[in-house]
């Protein structure tokens, strides 16, 4: 099969993680994951957003350009748990209109993301992830990160509304829609089966069989 560059997206606990590590090892491709233990501005953002909201969002802007570019130039083929793109169009969006990143920040880092997206190579699929938003509650509370402590539904349900709309206007590569409250890939092998050929069937341009 071709090198292919493949982009996981999706709201907070949807099972982007555990999807991008079954994959990578089905399939024998590279896996790469958000910075989330080693992040520097996390902590600070978590104690005080406004503060932190731009630093935070220019960190990842760096960390998610710079892996999709290595990624990108590596022989094989590659996926990456969450998209750089989600960055503007979901979380700093999130962030401006709950009044944590100002106005002046908010085009400021705008300018600078448009001018680093425009020169990224295009991903070969982009696999967006949905489930509901009980659910993500559900599996957030199992979970149990510290720093997931203060997400509530109401913040879920406004990802969630940005994500319909981002995904609806998305027109840099395939989309392929995969409700993860409908499938245990991370028990069932069966599962983790049908996604795989889904995935293999929407690259080689064939029609989506609906399950």
């Amino acid at each position: 099969m071709a090198k292919r560059l493949i982009l996981l997206a999706g709201n907070i606990g949807v099972g982007k993680t555990s999807l991008t590590e079954r994959i990578g090892e089905k399939l024998e491709w590279t896996s790469a994951y958000e910075s989330v233990a080693d992040n520097p501005y996390l902590p600070d953002f978590y104690e005080d957003m406004k503060t932190w909201s731009f630093h935070l969002q220019i960190y990842f802007l760096g960390h998610r350009a710079e892996q999709h570019i290595l990624l990108s130039k590596l022989p094989e083929s590659a996926i990456l748990d969450r998209s750089i793109y989600e960055d503007a169009h979901i979380f700093a969006r999130a962030l401006h209109h709950m009044g944590n990143l100002r106005d002046r920040d908010y085009h400021a880092y705008l300018r600078l993301y448009h001018l680093v997206v425009k020169n990224l190579p295009k991903p070969d699929l982009l696999i967006h992830l949905h489930a509901p938003v009980p659910i993500l509650m559900e599996r957030i509370r199992r979970r149990a990160r510290s720093i997931e402590t203060g997400i509530d539904e109401s913040y879920l349900a406004l990802l969630e509304k940005f994500y319909e709309e981002w995904i609806q206007s998305f027109d840099l590569c395939p989309v392929l829609t995969i409700r993860s409250d409908d499938l245990d890939f991370v028990h069932k092998t069966e599962h983790l089966d049908i996604v795989v050929q889904r995935i293999n069937d929407r690259l080689a341009g064939r029609e989506e069989v609906v399950f």
